[in-house]
């Protein structure tokens, strides 16, 4: 009894479908192409009763769709590092932030700030003239 392209379908379909979960794993990758590849071949093969050359562009078309699932999976694995990396550079320095604010409240409540004035005159640096000004210096004692 000869078997039609339907009966093979949900096995084809289960096929792909465990290559295509095991196409982030590099290991896997010859057996992803190998199986999508099989698969590809064999339902060339079926549509075309037998035809070769659809059974050569099943078969490469089954290895290029294993292909571009692994390279969408190596993408996607580097854009969620990437993103996993900048998310923890973020929360260190939002953490060391918060370090020298709460150092800072508790050294303020001790101590007291005065501003004490400092008169610049003009000068001229390097070819450069600084207008006179008066900057405040910040003590905290």
């Amino acid at each position: 009894m000869k078997r039609t392209f339907a009966f093979y379908i949900p096995k084809t379909l289960l096929l792909a479908l465990l290559a295509g979960m095991a196409a982030g794993c590099s290991l896997t990758r010859p057996l992803t192409d190998a199986a999508l590849g099989a698969g590809g071949a064999f339902a060339g093969n079926e549509l075309s009763n037998g035809s070769p050359l659809a059974t050569a562009v099943g078969a490469a078309g089954g290895v290029l769709l294993g292909e571009g699932l692994h390279y969408a999976a190596k993408s996607q694995a580097a854009k969620a590092y990437a993103s996993g990396y900048d998310q923890g550079r973020s929360d260190a320095v939002k953490q060391q932030y918060w370090l020298y604010v709460s150092m800072q409240r508790r050294r303020g409540q001790t101590g007291t700030v005065r501003l004490y004035p400092v008169h610049l005159p003009e000068q001229r640096i390097d070819g450069v003239t600084f207008e006179p000004t008066t900057k405040y210096l910040r003590i905290e004692e």
